[in-house]
């Protein structure tokens, strides 16, 4: 991206919407390969440049446990301390901003005992709801910092996305400071929601592993989904290539959520969530969530009948455990483990497709969830009925490939790095 910061700010103020990126371009693609390049993540950008984009507002910060600088500060206790920022509030995701809550709960609206900041909450929240904690805290500049994982129903994306939703219904800036992608930003890939079947795991047409950033998906948002486009800022990590997996960045990893403990985990994560919309355990309770699965009754079949796809990147364990908590807690079960040994040739989410298939074929106990929970999933009902009328993996993948390729053409237009 060449394009200076006012040169943005004029394109954007046409549609409605400014929209700021400093440090991608040059910086990115200039900086050294390897493992030892500097990565330098949006808020660091900032803090780099003296905050000069936040001066003068009253700033509000949603994020969580992974808001965090390279040296493990996280950046709520950083901004507070520096006076250059008038930091009033801290408005938390699902799990809340410490970190304290697991799947599906919130810390509520507290003090923070650290700062002192008023925190709340917006799990769940939405449109006015959102917008009038927006009003109520008094802020007129809400900004966004959150490692996401790079998977449509990893639900922080649709925090961004209500959020950006509530500001500008509310009147307020929104800027949004990038992260890597820690699975690669290479390509979109899976099904694409249909609307019809939009949750809080997923609100607008996105593919199931989208291949982008939080930032790019914020200018993704703003120009194709918001009927009010809100004015958009964005700070662009630096030295970040769409190709590096995490381990290539050096910054540290926090598990965005309880869950999903390593970058391994978010690497197979577009793909095995699916279990989550089947009676098999998807191995939460375990300390590899997303990476072993199964159930009461299963078998070395499963692995065999998986191993014999050849599938690329991916090979498939015999194995047994007991979850701690969740599906089967303290039961022993059998199923398999992912060992992905080549990750660059690795697809997730057709790895999951084959997972479903091979499962429903060599265990006679499997099931979908009754709610139909694996719709809300996949993005539409496709995925289960083709499985059910036994479809191959490579045949239920096939049917989205129209749709995923529109997507990505839409995707290309707001990418921010090479």
């Amino acid at each position: 991206m060449s394009l200076s910061r006012r040169g943005l700010l004029a394109a954007s103020g046409a549609l409605g919407a400014a929209a700021v990126t400093a440090g991608a371009g040059p910086a990115a693609a200039d900086a050294p390969p390897g493992r030892g390049r500097m990565v330098r993540t949006g808020f660091e950008q900032l803090a780099a440049g003296g905050y000069a984009q936040l001066a003068g507002r009253r700033v509000g910060v949603v994020t969580n446990p992974t808001g965090i600088t390279a040296d493990a500060r996280h950046v709520v206790d950083v901004m507070h301390a520096d006076e250059r920022v008038d930091l009033v509030a801290v408005f938390g995701p699902e799990h809340g901003f410490r970190g304290t809550a697991q799947a599906g709960g919130s810390e509520g609206r507290h003090d923070d005992p650290a700062t002192g900041l008023p925190v709340y909450d917006t799990y769940l929240k939405s449109g006015q709801a959102l917008a009038d904690v927006f009003t109520a805290s008094g802020v007129d500049t809400v900004v966004f910092d959150i490692q996401d994982v790079g998977a449509r129903f990893y639900t922080y994306i649709w925090t961004l996305y209500d959020c950006m939703v509530a500001a500008s219904l509310a009147g307020k800036r929104f800027m949004v400071l990038d992260r890597p992608n820690p699975v690669t930003g290479r390509a979109a890939l899976g099904p694409v929601l249909d609307r019809a079947f939009a949750t809080f795991v997923g609100r607008e047409p996105v593919a199931q592993a989208h291949g982008m950033t939080v930032a790019e998906l914020a200018r993704l948002f703003n120009g194709e989904f918001l009927t009010k486009p809100v004015p958009l800022e964005t700070v662009a990590v630096s030295g970040w290539r769409r190709d590096d997996f995490f381990d290539a960045t050096g910054l540290p990893w926090v598990p965005p959520s309880p869950n999903m403990p390593t970058p391994d985990t978010a690497l197979v994560y577009s793909g095995t969530c699916l279990f989550e919309g089947t009676n098999l355990s998807e191995g939460r309770g375990t300390t590899r969530p997303f990476e072993m699965l199964g159930a009461e009754g299963i078998d070395g079949r499963w692995a065999e009948a998986a191993n014999e796809l050849g599938l690329p990147g991916v090979r498939f364990r015999e194995a047994y455990f007991a979850p701690t908590f969740s599906k089967f807690q303290g039961k022993t079960v059998g199923g398999v483990q992912l060992m992905v040994h080549d990750r660059e040739a690795f697809d997730p989410v057709r790895t999951g497709i084959a997972l479903l298939v091979t499962a429903r074929r060599s265990w006679s106990g499997f099931a979908w969830r009754a709610d139909h929970w694996i719709d809300k999933l996949t993005g539409s009902a496709r995925v289960r009925t083709l499985i059910d009328a036994g479809a191959t993996a490579d045949e239920v993948v096939a049917a989205w490939e129209t749709d995923l390729a529109a997507f990505r053409a839409v995707r290309r237009e707001y990418l921010m790095y090479r």
